[in-house]
Protein backbone atom coordinates (compact mmCIF):
# COMPACT_ATOMS: atom_id res chain seq x y z
CA UNK A 1 0.00 0.00 0.00
CA UNK A 2 1.44 3.48 -1.28
CA UNK A 3 1.75 6.40 1.51
CA UNK A 4 0.83 9.37 0.27
CA UNK A 5 3.61 11.32 -1.91
CA UNK A 6 2.93 15.15 -1.96
CA UNK A 7 5.86 15.73 -4.57
CA UNK A 8 4.30 12.89 -6.48
CA UNK A 9 3.73 13.71 -10.24
CA UNK A 10 0.51 13.35 -11.79
CA UNK A 11 0.98 10.49 -14.41
CA UNK A 12 -1.16 9.74 -17.52
CA UNK A 13 -1.00 6.00 -19.04
CA UNK A 14 -0.34 6.97 -22.49
CA UNK A 15 -2.71 4.35 -24.45
CA UNK A 16 -0.97 3.36 -27.68
CA UNK A 17 -1.97 0.60 -30.74
CA UNK A 18 0.00 0.30 -34.00
CA UNK A 19 1.64 3.13 -33.27
CA UNK A 20 -1.07 5.76 -32.77
CA UNK A 21 -1.68 7.38 -29.24
CA UNK A 22 -5.55 7.04 -27.96
CA UNK A 23 -7.13 10.66 -27.87
CA UNK A 24 -7.98 10.11 -24.51
CA UNK A 25 -4.78 9.51 -23.65
CA UNK A 26 -4.29 13.19 -25.69
CA UNK A 27 -7.52 14.39 -23.57
CA UNK A 28 -6.04 13.43 -20.46
CA UNK A 29 -2.52 15.34 -20.76
CA UNK A 30 -4.56 18.57 -20.46
CA UNK A 31 -6.24 17.74 -17.42
CA UNK A 32 -3.15 15.98 -15.51
CA UNK A 33 -1.34 19.78 -16.93
CA UNK A 34 -4.47 20.94 -15.26
CA UNK A 35 -4.37 19.24 -11.83
CA UNK A 36 -0.66 19.31 -11.88
CA UNK A 37 -0.13 23.41 -11.60
CA UNK A 38 -2.30 23.15 -9.14
CA UNK A 39 -0.30 20.82 -6.76
CA UNK A 40 2.63 22.66 -8.02
CA UNK A 41 4.08 18.94 -9.72
CA UNK A 42 5.31 18.02 -13.01
CA UNK A 43 3.23 15.59 -15.46
CA UNK A 44 4.64 12.51 -16.51
CA UNK A 45 3.24 9.62 -18.87
CA UNK A 46 4.29 6.50 -19.03
CA UNK A 47 4.68 4.87 -22.52
CA UNK A 48 5.00 1.04 -23.26
CA UNK A 49 5.21 -0.69 -26.84
CA UNK A 50 7.95 -1.40 -29.14
CA UNK A 51 9.41 1.25 -32.12
CA UNK A 52 7.44 4.15 -30.17
CA UNK A 53 8.60 6.94 -33.27
CA UNK A 54 7.66 10.46 -32.15
CA UNK A 55 4.85 9.39 -29.92
CA UNK A 56 7.23 11.00 -26.45
CA UNK A 57 7.29 13.94 -28.57
CA UNK A 58 3.57 13.99 -28.98
CA UNK A 59 2.89 13.84 -25.49
CA UNK A 60 5.45 16.79 -24.49
CA UNK A 61 3.75 18.99 -26.77
CA UNK A 62 0.50 17.95 -25.08
CA UNK A 63 1.80 19.23 -21.50
CA UNK A 64 3.87 16.50 -20.29
CA UNK A 65 7.26 17.31 -18.41
CA UNK A 66 8.44 13.54 -18.50
CA UNK A 67 7.49 10.79 -20.84
CA UNK A 68 8.57 7.00 -18.97
CA UNK A 69 9.34 4.71 -21.96
CA UNK A 70 9.55 1.28 -22.39
CA UNK A 71 10.45 -0.06 -25.53
CA UNK A 72 10.57 -3.51 -25.81
CA UNK A 73 9.86 -5.77 -29.14
CA UNK A 74 7.84 -8.01 -26.51
CA UNK A 75 5.52 -5.18 -25.63
CA UNK A 76 4.48 -4.57 -29.79
CA UNK A 77 0.91 -5.60 -28.74
CA UNK A 78 -1.03 -5.54 -25.36
CA UNK A 79 -1.36 -8.35 -23.34
CA UNK A 80 -2.20 -7.77 -19.21
CA UNK A 81 0.77 -8.98 -17.66
CA UNK A 82 3.64 -7.28 -19.01
CA UNK A 83 2.18 -4.23 -19.29
CA UNK A 84 1.10 -4.32 -15.26
CA UNK A 85 4.03 -5.28 -14.42
CA UNK A 86 5.97 -2.60 -16.58
CA UNK A 87 3.77 0.33 -15.10
CA UNK A 88 3.55 -1.29 -11.43
CA UNK A 89 7.53 -1.40 -11.83
CA UNK A 90 7.47 2.12 -12.47
CA UNK A 91 5.05 3.54 -9.92
CA UNK A 92 7.10 1.80 -7.43
CA UNK A 93 10.31 3.78 -8.72
CA UNK A 94 8.44 7.30 -8.94
CA UNK A 95 5.67 7.45 -6.73
CA UNK A 96 3.26 9.40 -8.69
CA UNK A 97 0.42 11.25 -6.34
CA UNK A 98 -1.78 10.76 -9.19
CA UNK A 99 -2.34 7.90 -12.24
CA UNK A 100 -5.14 8.68 -14.81
CA UNK A 101 -6.40 6.14 -17.44
CA UNK A 102 -8.52 6.35 -20.35
CA UNK A 103 -12.06 4.13 -19.93
CA UNK A 104 -11.38 2.44 -22.79
CA UNK A 105 -11.04 -1.70 -22.86
CA UNK A 106 -7.46 -1.50 -22.85
CA UNK A 107 -7.67 0.84 -20.05
CA UNK A 108 -10.41 -1.02 -18.01
CA UNK A 109 -8.47 -3.97 -18.53
CA UNK A 110 -4.99 -2.50 -16.99
CA UNK A 111 -6.09 -0.25 -14.24
CA UNK A 112 -8.05 -2.58 -11.77
CA UNK A 113 -4.36 -4.94 -12.40
CA UNK A 114 -2.63 -2.19 -11.73
CA UNK A 115 -4.78 -1.00 -8.70
CA UNK A 116 -5.04 -4.32 -7.45
CA UNK A 117 -1.00 -5.04 -6.70
CA UNK A 118 -0.17 -1.49 -5.41
CA UNK A 119 -3.13 -1.66 -3.30
CA UNK A 120 -4.46 1.51 -4.28
CA UNK A 121 -8.00 2.71 -4.59
CA UNK A 122 -9.11 2.90 -8.07
CA UNK A 123 -12.12 4.52 -9.80
CA UNK A 124 -13.65 3.80 -12.51
CA UNK A 125 -15.61 6.18 -15.58
CA UNK A 126 -15.07 9.58 -14.09
CA UNK A 127 -16.53 12.26 -15.68
CA UNK A 128 -14.62 14.96 -13.69
CA UNK A 129 -11.51 15.24 -11.64
CA UNK A 130 -10.68 18.33 -9.11
CA UNK A 131 -8.70 18.69 -6.33
CA UNK A 132 -9.81 20.27 -3.15
CA UNK A 133 -9.31 20.01 0.62
CA UNK A 134 -11.23 17.61 2.23
CA UNK A 135 -12.51 16.42 5.60
CA UNK A 136 -12.55 12.96 6.74
CA UNK A 137 -15.87 12.89 9.10
CA UNK A 138 -14.74 9.72 11.15
CA UNK A 139 -11.46 11.50 12.25
CA UNK A 140 -12.43 15.26 11.60
CA UNK A 141 -8.98 15.09 10.26
CA UNK A 142 -8.59 17.87 7.02
CA UNK A 143 -6.81 16.21 3.77
CA UNK A 144 -4.95 18.92 1.53
CA UNK A 145 -5.15 19.02 -2.04
CA UNK A 146 -6.59 15.34 -2.64
CA UNK A 147 -7.95 14.40 -5.86
CA UNK A 148 -11.66 14.48 -5.92
CA UNK A 149 -12.64 11.88 -8.69
CA UNK A 150 -16.56 12.40 -9.79
CA UNK A 151 -18.77 9.43 -11.57
CA UNK A 152 -22.19 8.85 -11.91
CA UNK A 153 -23.79 6.26 -9.92
CA UNK A 154 -27.15 4.41 -9.79
CA UNK A 155 -27.74 4.57 -13.50
CA UNK A 156 -26.57 7.76 -13.75
CA UNK A 157 -29.45 9.13 -11.62
CA UNK A 158 -26.92 10.40 -8.56
CA UNK A 159 -23.01 11.95 -8.96
CA UNK A 160 -20.96 10.71 -6.59
CA UNK A 161 -17.44 12.39 -5.30
CA UNK A 162 -14.97 9.43 -4.51
CA UNK A 163 -12.03 10.10 -2.54
CA UNK A 164 -8.97 8.26 -1.61
CA UNK A 165 -6.86 9.24 1.98
CA UNK A 166 -4.17 7.12 1.61
CA UNK A 167 -3.93 4.16 -0.55
CA UNK A 168 -1.72 6.02 -2.91
CA UNK A 169 -1.09 6.85 -6.23
CA UNK A 170 -5.13 8.05 -6.66
CA UNK A 171 -5.99 6.12 -9.77
CA UNK A 172 -8.99 7.12 -12.03
CA UNK A 173 -10.28 5.87 -15.38
CA UNK A 174 -11.59 8.82 -17.74
CA UNK A 175 -14.09 8.52 -20.32
CA UNK A 176 -13.60 9.09 -23.76
CA UNK A 177 -14.46 12.58 -24.73
CA UNK A 178 -15.25 13.76 -21.18
CA UNK A 179 -11.87 16.10 -20.87
CA UNK A 180 -11.41 18.64 -24.37
CA UNK A 181 -8.22 17.88 -25.66
CA UNK A 182 -6.02 21.22 -25.48
CA UNK A 183 -3.94 22.98 -28.42
CA UNK A 184 -0.75 21.01 -29.12
CA UNK A 185 2.44 23.34 -28.43
CA UNK A 186 5.33 21.82 -30.54
CA UNK A 187 7.61 24.62 -28.96
CA UNK A 188 7.13 22.62 -25.23
CA UNK A 189 10.07 20.93 -24.05
CA UNK A 190 10.87 18.09 -21.95
CA UNK A 191 12.44 14.69 -20.68
CA UNK A 192 12.09 11.02 -22.55
CA UNK A 193 12.77 8.58 -19.77
CA UNK A 194 13.77 5.59 -20.99
CA UNK A 195 13.42 2.22 -18.86
CA UNK A 196 13.75 -1.31 -18.57
CA UNK A 197 12.21 -3.27 -17.18
CA UNK A 198 13.24 -6.74 -15.75
CA UNK A 199 11.18 -9.96 -16.50
CA UNK A 200 9.14 -9.11 -19.33
CA UNK A 201 9.82 -11.51 -21.72
CA UNK A 202 8.55 -14.76 -19.68
CA UNK A 203 5.60 -12.76 -19.13
CA UNK A 204 4.71 -12.43 -22.53
CA UNK A 205 5.41 -15.56 -23.44
CA UNK A 206 2.20 -16.44 -21.21
CA UNK A 207 -0.30 -15.09 -23.50
CA UNK A 208 0.64 -15.51 -27.33
CA UNK A 209 -1.24 -13.31 -29.95
CA UNK A 210 -2.28 -15.43 -32.09
CA UNK A 211 -4.38 -13.06 -34.58
CA UNK A 212 -6.02 -9.64 -34.53
CA UNK A 213 -8.73 -8.63 -35.59
CA UNK A 214 -9.87 -4.87 -35.47
CA UNK A 215 -13.18 -3.91 -35.87
CA UNK A 216 -14.13 -0.29 -37.12
CA UNK A 217 -16.54 1.45 -35.11
CA UNK A 218 -20.21 1.79 -36.89
CA UNK A 219 -20.05 5.33 -35.68
CA UNK A 220 -17.75 8.08 -34.53
CA UNK A 221 -19.84 10.59 -32.48
CA UNK A 222 -16.60 12.36 -31.01
CA UNK A 223 -15.51 13.24 -34.86
CA UNK A 224 -18.88 14.47 -36.00
CA UNK A 225 -19.53 18.04 -36.21
CA UNK A 226 -23.45 17.29 -36.72
CA UNK A 227 -25.18 15.26 -34.71
CA UNK A 228 -29.30 14.46 -35.04
CA UNK A 229 -29.73 12.44 -31.52
CA UNK A 230 -33.55 11.19 -30.75
CA UNK A 231 -34.75 9.95 -27.46
CA UNK A 232 -37.78 8.29 -26.06
CA UNK A 233 -39.82 10.74 -27.66
CA UNK A 234 -39.20 9.61 -31.11
CA UNK A 235 -41.39 6.65 -29.93
CA UNK A 236 -39.89 3.39 -32.08
CA UNK A 237 -36.94 2.29 -34.48
CA UNK A 238 -39.14 2.93 -37.08
CA UNK A 239 -39.20 7.01 -36.25
CA UNK A 240 -35.14 6.74 -36.53
CA UNK A 241 -35.44 6.80 -39.68
CA UNK A 242 -36.17 10.14 -40.21
CA UNK A 243 -33.93 10.94 -38.11
CA UNK A 244 -31.38 9.17 -39.64
CA UNK A 245 -33.04 11.07 -43.22
CA UNK A 246 -31.97 14.72 -41.50
CA UNK A 247 -28.81 13.81 -40.74
CA UNK A 248 -27.75 12.31 -44.33
CA UNK A 249 -28.91 15.67 -45.81
CA UNK A 250 -27.06 17.48 -43.36
CA UNK A 251 -24.00 15.44 -43.30
CA UNK A 252 -24.46 14.52 -40.24
CA UNK A 253 -24.36 11.08 -37.95
CA UNK A 254 -27.36 10.26 -35.81
CA UNK A 255 -27.17 10.04 -31.72
CA UNK A 256 -29.42 8.71 -29.00
CA UNK A 257 -30.37 9.67 -25.27
CA UNK A 258 -30.49 6.68 -23.20
CA UNK A 259 -34.06 6.40 -23.41
CA UNK A 260 -34.19 5.71 -26.82
CA UNK A 261 -31.49 2.84 -26.10
CA UNK A 262 -33.28 1.29 -23.54
CA UNK A 263 -36.22 1.78 -25.56
CA UNK A 264 -34.33 -0.31 -28.65
CA UNK A 265 -34.72 1.72 -30.95
CA UNK A 266 -31.16 1.97 -31.18
CA UNK A 267 -28.22 0.58 -30.20
CA UNK A 268 -25.78 1.82 -27.80
CA UNK A 269 -23.05 2.83 -28.91
CA UNK A 270 -25.30 5.60 -30.47
CA UNK A 271 -25.43 6.67 -27.01
CA UNK A 272 -24.90 10.61 -25.55
CA UNK A 273 -24.96 11.77 -21.94
CA UNK A 274 -22.98 10.59 -18.98
CA UNK A 275 -23.33 6.81 -19.51
CA UNK A 276 -22.56 7.49 -23.15
CA UNK A 277 -20.46 9.19 -24.94
CA UNK A 278 -19.50 12.84 -24.44
CA UNK A 279 -19.75 15.01 -27.71
CA UNK A 280 -19.17 18.66 -28.67
CA UNK A 281 -20.32 19.05 -32.35
CA UNK A 282 -21.03 22.34 -34.48
CA UNK A 283 -24.74 21.94 -34.59
CA UNK A 284 -26.60 19.11 -31.82
CA UNK A 285 -29.95 18.67 -32.71
CA UNK A 286 -32.53 16.87 -29.89
CA UNK A 287 -35.21 15.27 -30.99
CA UNK A 288 -37.99 13.95 -28.52
CA UNK A 289 -35.29 14.45 -25.91
CA UNK A 290 -36.49 15.74 -22.45
CA UNK A 291 -33.52 16.63 -21.42
CA UNK A 292 -32.11 15.14 -18.18
CA UNK A 293 -29.05 16.31 -16.83
CA UNK A 294 -27.41 12.87 -17.30
CA UNK A 295 -27.96 13.51 -21.02
CA UNK A 296 -27.19 17.43 -21.46
CA UNK A 297 -23.57 16.70 -19.29
CA UNK A 298 -22.82 14.69 -22.83
CA UNK A 299 -23.82 17.37 -25.15
CA UNK A 300 -24.50 21.26 -23.57
CA UNK A 301 -20.92 22.00 -24.60
CA UNK A 302 -22.18 22.23 -28.49
CA UNK A 303 -21.77 25.06 -30.93
CA UNK A 304 -25.04 25.19 -31.42
CA UNK A 305 -28.05 23.38 -30.09
CA UNK A 306 -31.96 23.05 -31.62
CA UNK A 307 -33.99 21.29 -29.14
CA UNK A 308 -37.74 19.93 -31.23
CA UNK A 309 -40.11 18.68 -28.42
CA UNK A 310 -44.18 18.43 -27.92
CA UNK A 311 -43.31 19.90 -24.25
CA UNK A 312 -42.97 23.48 -23.89
CA UNK A 313 -41.53 22.82 -20.63
CA UNK A 314 -38.86 19.95 -21.30
CA UNK A 315 -35.86 20.74 -19.44
CA UNK A 316 -33.95 20.97 -23.43
CA UNK A 317 -34.76 24.14 -23.89
CA UNK A 318 -33.04 25.32 -21.11
CA UNK A 319 -29.98 24.69 -22.71
CA UNK A 320 -31.05 25.10 -26.57
CA UNK A 321 -30.29 28.02 -28.29
CA UNK A 322 -33.18 27.36 -30.29
CA UNK A 323 -36.14 25.33 -29.70
CA UNK A 324 -39.14 24.05 -31.59
CA UNK A 325 -42.30 23.06 -29.96
CA UNK A 326 -43.92 20.32 -32.34
CA UNK A 327 -44.32 16.90 -33.40
CA UNK A 328 -41.21 15.53 -34.75
CA UNK A 329 -43.31 13.79 -37.37
CA UNK A 330 -44.25 16.94 -38.82
CA UNK A 331 -40.63 18.87 -37.86
CA UNK A 332 -38.48 16.76 -39.15
CA UNK A 333 -39.53 16.07 -42.59
CA UNK A 334 -40.01 19.95 -43.03
CA UNK A 335 -36.86 20.25 -42.21
CA UNK A 336 -35.31 17.69 -44.14
CA UNK A 337 -36.97 18.85 -47.29
CA UNK A 338 -35.64 22.31 -46.79
CA UNK A 339 -32.32 21.34 -46.40
CA UNK A 340 -32.32 19.28 -49.42
CA UNK A 341 -33.96 22.20 -51.37
CA UNK A 342 -31.29 24.33 -50.14
CA UNK A 343 -28.81 21.97 -51.62
CA UNK A 344 -30.25 22.13 -54.88
CA UNK A 345 -30.13 25.62 -54.90
CA UNK A 346 -26.68 25.65 -54.03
Amino acid sequence: MGKPNRQGEVWVYAEQQDGILADVSLELCGKARELADRLGVKVGAVLPGSELGDMPKQLIAQGVDNVYVVDAPCLKYFTSSPYAKTVCTLIAKYEPQIMLFGATPLGRDLAPRIASETRSGLTADCTELDISDVTDNRTKEVHKNLLLQIRPAFGGNIVATIVNYDSWPQMATVREGVMSMQPADANRTGNVISETIEGLDPLAELVQVIERHVEERKVNLKAARIIVAGGGGVGSKENFEQLRELAAALGGVVGASRAAVDSGFIGKEYQIGQTGTTVRPALYIAVGISGAIQHCAGMQDSAKIIAINTDPQAPIFSVAHYGIVGDLNKVVPMLTKAVKNRRRED
